[in-house]
C-alpha cells in the first residue's frame, strides 16, 4: 500500500493534462458472452466525462447497450530502464518509467445534438489543431451518421513512476544513465522527471512530485 500511494497521481491537474495529450485510450466493455472487449480507441477529455465516436452498429455498441459499466485506460511508457542500469548480472531489475490513468465508469451512447457537435469538434480540436475543417452544427445531417460513446467516471486513478521516491543523489544518478544511453524518448523523459538538459550537463529544475 505504501509503494501504491507513492506511485499514485495526487494532481487532478496532472491527470486532465495527460488525458488531453494523450491520442489512443482503451475501452474495455463486456459482451454477450461475459467477456471483456477492450478496443484502442481516438477520445477526447470534456466536461470530466471520456467522448469516443463510432460507427452506429458494432459490438461495443451492442455491448454498451447491454451492460453500461465499462473501464478506460490510457497509458505512456516513458523509458525502458535496462537491467546492467542496476546489475549486469541480474536481468529481473529492468524496470520502466510511465504514467497511466485509469477509469471505471458508465458508457452511454449520446442522443443530443448538441452534445454530439460538443464532443465531434472537441476530437477535432484535438486531433487536427492546425484547423482546416468546417466545424460540425447541430443542423448537419452527417450526425446521424456517427455515434458518440460518452464515459462518466465513477473513479479516476492515476499512476506514475519519474522516479520521485528516489533521493536526489539517485534520481540524478538516473538521469545520467537515461542520457547516456540516449534513446529517442530520452531527452523528453528527463524533461518530465523534472530535468533540463543543457551545454554542461543535467540540471534538476523540478521535484517530479504529481
Amino acid at each position: 500500500m505504501q509503494l501504491l500511494g507513492r506511485l499514485e497521481i495526487k494532481s487532478k491537474q496532472r491527470i486532465r493534462e495527460f488525458l488531453n495529450e494523450e491520442h489512443v485510450g482503451r475501452v474495455a466493455s463486456i459482451d454477450d458472452s461475459g467477456f471483456p472487449q477492450i478496443i484502442p480507441m481516438n477520445f477526447v477529455y470534456l466536461d470530466d466525462a471520456i467522448y469516443m465516436h463510432s460507427h452506429t452498429r458494432g459490438e461495443k455498441i451492442d455491448n454498451v447497450r447491454q451492460n453500461n459499466k465499462v473501464g478506460f485506460e490510457v497509458d505512456r511508457e516513458l523509458e525502458f530502464l535496462p537491467s546492467y542500469f542496476e546489475d549486469p548480472k541480474n536481468a529481473s531489475l529492468a524496470d520502466t518509467l510511465y504514467i497511466s490513468v485509469v477509469i471505471k465508469g458508465r458508457a452511454v451512447i449520446v442522443n443530443d445534438k448538441d452534445e454530439k457537435v460538443l464532443a465531434l469538434n472537441g476530437l477535432m480540436e484535438k486531433y487536427q489543431p492546425e484547423g482546416h475543417y468546417e466545424p460540425l452544427n447541430s443542423s448537419m445531417e452527417v450526425l446521424n451518421e456517427v455515434a458518440v460513446i460518452k464515459v462518466i467516471p465513477e473513479s479516476i486513478r492515476g499512476k506514475y513512476k519519474i522516479g520521485q521516491g528516489l533521493q536526489k543523489g539517485r534520481r540524478m544518478e538516473l538521469a545520467q544513465k537515461i542520457l547516456n544511453r540516449n534513446s529517442p524518448t530520452a531527452k523528453e523523459t528527463l524533461k518530465i522527471m523534472g530535468f533540463e538538459v543543457t551545454e554542461s550537463g543535467l540540471v534538476m529544475v523540478d521535484e517530479p512530485v504529481w
